[in-house]
């Protein structure tokens, strides 16, 4: 099944209709604090993701913050780790959609917004 994908733009307008948003960043951790997508419905993780990708290789192994329940966007510097680790939760049975062109792509977005 193809990887769900949701764009800069659609994730600005679930945050403004007030939509509640799992956002999984699976950037390092200085690289997190430094600029992160943040909003008041948006519930933050900040999971590295050699995290992720050891779920590859324990496949007992859960994430137990992340909900199996709700849509998770997934998100790194530019979409391609962030591809990765989405398709390795999505094996482990969460619903997970991954931002395109990452946090590059939601800045560029912000600027012209």
């Amino acid at each position: 099944m193809p990887l769900k994908k949701i764009t800069p733009e659609e994730l600005f307008q679930k945050m403004r209709t007030q939509e509640k948003v799992t956002l999984l960043d699976i950037r390092a951790e200085d690289k997190y604090n430094e600029f992160h997508i943040e909003g008041p419905t948006i519930e933050n993780q900040n999971i590295h993701k050699t995290d992720i990708f050891k779920l590859n290789e324990d496949k007992n192994d859960s994430i137990d913050s992340l909900p199996k329940d709700n849509e998770i966007i997934v998100t790194c510097t530019t979409g391609n780790s962030a591809t990765k680790c989405a398709n390795i939760l999505s094996s482990q049975e969460y619903e997970v959609a991954v931002l395109e062109g990452g946090i590059t792509a939601w800045k560029e977005y912000l600027k012209i917004k």
